[in-house]
C-alpha cells in the first residue's frame, strides 16, 4: 500500500511541475533576446546614426585587409644553435665524452610579403638567418619550401624564393612622404596567429642610434607589432607597403619599428640580382659634433660629422677631405650625425660622383667624391662600429669574438684570445657581456659601439653574467 501511495504522489508531482511549464511555453512564444533589424530581426540597433567618417574609416581598413592579405605570407624556420657549456667545454675531455659540439634545434616564426608573381618574398634577415629549412604558408593555406636568396644583416633585410607562379603581389609605396599622425596598418603572423591585422599611426620617422642594426632610419608606430610580425608589411590606408616591421621595445607598449620601404628597395633589389649587397665607401673615420666641438669649430649648430682621420689613398683622400673637416651634407641631404652620413654614403652608389658639403675653418666648401665599394676598404681600417660581421678567428679591440645571446639580453663570448685585454682580465668563453661603462650591450651592434667609444678613452668597465653570478671587470686597452 505504501508503495502505491508513493507512486501516485510522484505522478501527481510530475504533472504539477510539467503543467505550469507547458502554460509558460504557450504564453511566451517570443524569443528571449532582441535581434537587430540589420540582421532581419525586429529590434533597432542601439546607435542608428553612426558618423559617416567612422564608417568610411572602418571600410577603408577592411578593404586594405581584403586586398593586401593575400600577398602576406607566414614563414616558419628550423635552425640549429650550438649549446655553450662554459665549464664543461673547458675540459679537454669534453668532446671525448659528448662526441663534439652539442647543438639544439630551434623553431621560429615570422612574416613576409610577395613582391613578384613568381615567388620572391621580402622578410627580415633575422627571421631566416642560419635556417636549415624554411617553409612559407600563403593566405590560401598552401605551404611551400623556400630557399634563401640572400640576406643583409646590416639592414636586417632578406629575400627568399618559392617555386610558384601567378601569385598576388604587394604594391610598394613611398616612405619618404610619410608624416607623423598618418594611419599605419600591420599585417603578419604574431605568435603564430595567421593573418593578424593591427592598426595605429606613424609615431615618428627617421629613428636612428637605436642599437638594433648598423644602418637605421626606422619608422616608429604604435600599431601592435609582436614576435612573429617580423618581416611583415607596414601599410598605409591605400594598402601600399611603406615599411618592413622589424623590432619592438620589449619594455614599452605601442613602440614598434619598421624599415622604410625606400631604404629597403635597393637592398632587396641587389639581393635578388646577385645575392649580396655592395655599398659606398669614403675612407674616413668620424665622430659626432657636440655642443663644445661646434663652438670650437665655429659652427652655428651641433650637426654633421667631424672627420677625425682620413685613410691614405681612399676616395676621401683623393677628393681632398682633411682631418678636422665637418661633413654637413651629401647630394643635397643635410647630414644630421655620423650614423646618418654612414647611411647616405652606403646608399649613394658605387663609382658615382657625390657632391659633399663640408665646413673647413668656418668656411663652407663643395667637393666632389667618387665613392668606392666598401669591399675594397683596407681590412685593418674597417671600424668596429660599422657593424662588420666578424670572420672566424677575427677578434675585436678587446681580443673577443662575440655573438648575440639567444635571450636577447647581451652578447655571448664565443672566444677570448690569449693575451688579449679581456682574457688577461679574466673574461672567459661563455660569459655574457651585459654592459660596458654602464651602457647596455643588448646586441652585437650596441657592443661594437660601446667598445669603439671605450677605445678612445683607453679603459672600460665590463659587467659580465657568468651562470647565476654577475661580475665586474676593469680593462685597460694598450
Amino acid at each position: 500500500m505504501n508503495i502505491l501511495l508513493r507512486i501516485s504522489f510522484l505522478l501527481v508531482a510530475s504533472w504539477l511541475c510539467v503543467a505550469p511549464l507547458g502554460g509558460c511555453s504557450q504564453k511566451n512564444e517570443a524569443p528571449i533576446f532582441n535581434e537587430s533589424n540589420r540582421k532581419g530581426g525586429e529590434a533597432d540597433p542601439p546607435v542608428k546614426d553612426v558618423p559617416s567618417d567612422i564608417l568610411a574609416t572602418q571600410l577603408a581598413f577592411s578593404n586594405v585587409s581584403k586586398k593586401v592579405t593575400p600577398s602576406v605570407v607566414n614563414i616558419s624556420t628550423i635552425s640549429r644553435k650550438k649549446v655553450i657549456q662554459p665549464f664543461l667545454e673547458a675540459n679537454p675531455f669534453f668532446e671525448d665524452f659528448f662526441g663534439g659540439p652539442q647543438t639544439r634545434q630551434n623553431k621560429s616564426l615570422g612574416s613576409g610579403f610577395l613582391i613578384s608573381k613568381d615567388g620572391y618574398i621580402v622578410t627580415n634577415d633575422h627571421v631566416v638567418r642560419d635556417a636549415e629549412s624554411v617553409q612559407v604558408k600563403l593566405s590560401n593555406d598552401k605551404v611551400y619550401d623556400a630557399k634563401v636568396v640572400g640576406g643583409d644583416p646590416k639592414t636586417d633585410i632578406a629575400v627568399i624564393k618559392i617555386n610558384a607562379d601567378g601569385l598576388p603581389t604587394a604594391v610598394l609605396g613611398d616612405s619618404d612622404k610619410l608624416e607623423v599622425g598618418q594611419w599605419a596598418i600591420a599585417i603578419g603572423n604574431p605568435f603564430g596567429l595567421d593573418r593578424t591585422m593591427t592598426v595605429g599611426v606613424i609615431s615618428a620617422t627617421g629613428r636612428s642610434n637605436m642599437g638594433i642594426e648598423t644602418y637605421e632610419n626606422f619608422i616608429q608606430t604604435d600599431a601592435s607589432i609582436n614576435p612573429g610580425n617580423s618581416g611583415g608589411p607596414l601599410l598605409n590606408v591605400y594598402g601600399e607597403v611603406i615599411g618592413i616591421n622589424t623590432a619592438i621595445v620589449a619594455a614599452g607598449q605601442g613602440i614598434g619599428f619598421a624599415i622604410p620601404v625606400n631604404m629597403a628597395k635597393p637592398v632587396f633589389s641587389q639581393l635578388i640580382e646577385k645575392g649580396s649587397v655592395s655599398r659606398g665607401y669614403m675612407g674616413v673615420t668620424i665622430q659626432p659634433v657636440t655642443e663644445e666641438l661646434a663652438k670650437s669649430f665655429g659652427l652655428k649648430e651641433a650637426k654633421g660629422a667631424l672627420v677625425n682621420d682620413v685613410i691614405k689613398g681612399s676616395p676621401a683622400d683623393k677628393a681632398g677631405i682633411r682631418q678636422g673637416d665637418v661633413i654637413a651634407g651629401l647630394n643635397g641631404s643635410e647630414v644630421k650625425d655620423p650614423s646618418h652620413l654612414q647611411r647616405l654614403v652606403a646608399e649613394a652608389g658605387i663609382g658615382k660622383v657625390a657632391r659633399m658639403s663640408i665646413i673647413r675653418d668656418g668656411k663652407a666648401l663643395e667637393l666632389g667624391i667618387t665613392l668606392a665599394s666598401a669591399d675594397s676598404a683596407p681590412k685593418q681600417r674597417k671600424k668596429v662600429e660599422r657593424g662588420e660581421s666578424q670572420q672566424e678567428g677575427e677578434a675585436d679591440l678587446l681580443g673577443l669574438i662575440v655573438e648575440n645571446s639567444e635571450q636577447g639580453d647581451g652578447v655571448v663570448v664565443i672566444d677570448a684570445l690569449r693575451g688579449g685585454a679581456a682574457a688577461e682580465s679574466g673574461i672567459k668563453r661563455g660569459d655574457v657581456i651585459v654592459s660596458i661603462n654602464r651602457t647596455r650591450t643588448a646586441n652585437t651592434a650596441a657592443y661594437a659601439r660601446a667598445v669603439q667609444q671605450a677605445g678612445r678613452v683607453g679603459s672600460l668597465t665590463i659587467l659580465v653574467r657568468r651562470g647565476d653570478a654577475s661580475i665586474y671587470f676593469a680593462l685597460r686597452i694598450k
